[in-house]
Protein backbone atom coordinates (compact mmCIF):
# COMPACT_ATOMS: atom_id res chain seq x y z
CA UNK A 1 0.00 0.00 0.00
CA UNK A 2 0.89 3.54 -0.53
CA UNK A 3 1.51 6.11 2.29
CA UNK A 4 1.55 9.74 0.72
CA UNK A 5 2.75 12.16 3.54
CA UNK A 6 1.79 15.75 3.16
CA UNK A 7 4.67 17.79 4.13
CA UNK A 8 3.78 20.93 5.80
CA UNK A 9 5.96 24.24 7.43
CA UNK A 10 9.77 23.12 7.64
CA UNK A 11 9.18 19.73 6.40
CA UNK A 12 8.61 20.59 3.08
CA UNK A 13 12.45 20.91 2.57
CA UNK A 14 12.26 17.31 2.39
CA UNK A 15 10.68 17.08 -1.11
CA UNK A 16 10.73 19.54 -4.14
CA UNK A 17 7.17 18.35 -4.21
CA UNK A 18 4.02 18.62 -1.28
CA UNK A 19 4.14 15.09 -0.34
CA UNK A 20 6.89 12.37 0.32
CA UNK A 21 5.08 8.73 -0.58
CA UNK A 22 6.17 5.33 0.79
CA UNK A 23 5.36 1.72 -0.17
CA UNK A 24 4.45 -0.34 2.95
CA UNK A 25 3.64 -3.93 3.02
CA UNK A 26 1.64 -4.26 6.14
CA UNK A 27 0.04 -1.90 8.55
CA UNK A 28 2.63 0.61 10.07
CA UNK A 29 2.44 2.71 13.16
CA UNK A 30 3.12 6.19 13.28
CA UNK A 31 6.67 5.84 14.95
CA UNK A 32 7.49 3.36 12.44
CA UNK A 33 6.44 5.53 9.95
CA UNK A 34 8.92 8.10 11.21
CA UNK A 35 11.77 5.72 11.32
CA UNK A 36 11.03 5.41 7.90
CA UNK A 37 11.31 9.27 6.86
CA UNK A 38 14.28 9.21 8.88
CA UNK A 39 15.79 6.10 6.66
CA UNK A 40 14.58 8.39 3.68
CA UNK A 41 16.78 11.51 5.64
CA UNK A 42 19.92 9.48 5.82
CA UNK A 43 19.84 8.98 2.34
CA UNK A 44 19.14 11.59 0.51
CA UNK A 45 20.16 14.36 2.70
CA UNK A 46 23.27 12.43 4.28
CA UNK A 47 21.83 12.28 7.58
CA UNK A 48 21.11 15.93 8.01
CA UNK A 49 20.47 16.58 11.90
CA UNK A 50 18.39 19.44 11.26
CA UNK A 51 16.01 17.30 9.47
CA UNK A 52 15.97 14.44 11.46
CA UNK A 53 15.27 16.55 14.54
CA UNK A 54 12.02 17.92 12.33
CA UNK A 55 10.69 14.52 11.98
CA UNK A 56 11.52 13.57 15.22
CA UNK A 57 9.61 16.66 16.93
CA UNK A 58 7.06 16.89 14.29
CA UNK A 59 3.18 15.90 15.13
CA UNK A 60 1.32 13.61 12.78
CA UNK A 61 -2.56 14.13 11.20
CA UNK A 62 -4.92 11.29 9.91
CA UNK A 63 -6.43 11.81 6.66
CA UNK A 64 -9.66 13.04 8.67
CA UNK A 65 -7.20 15.93 9.96
CA UNK A 66 -6.83 14.49 13.44
CA UNK A 67 -3.80 14.91 15.41
CA UNK A 68 -2.63 11.17 15.69
CA UNK A 69 -0.43 9.92 18.44
CA UNK A 70 3.03 7.16 17.49
CA UNK A 71 0.68 4.25 18.53
CA UNK A 72 -2.11 5.21 15.63
CA UNK A 73 -1.90 2.40 12.97
CA UNK A 74 -2.14 3.28 9.36
CA UNK A 75 -3.97 0.12 8.11
CA UNK A 76 -4.87 1.14 4.21
CA UNK A 77 -3.38 3.46 1.65
CA UNK A 78 -3.93 6.90 2.82
CA UNK A 79 -2.77 10.66 3.55
CA UNK A 80 -0.53 11.38 6.28
CA UNK A 81 0.35 14.92 7.18
CA UNK A 82 3.55 15.74 8.87
CA UNK A 83 3.54 19.04 11.11
CA UNK A 84 6.61 20.66 12.07
CA UNK A 85 6.47 22.56 15.43
CA UNK A 86 6.11 26.46 14.53
CA UNK A 87 8.70 28.50 16.81
CA UNK A 88 8.05 32.01 17.00
CA UNK A 89 9.65 34.98 19.00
Amino acid sequence: MKIKLELFGASKDLSDKNFLEFSIDQKISIKDLRKKIINYVDDKFKGNESFKKIIETSAFCSEDNNIVSDNYKITKAQKIGIIPPIGGG
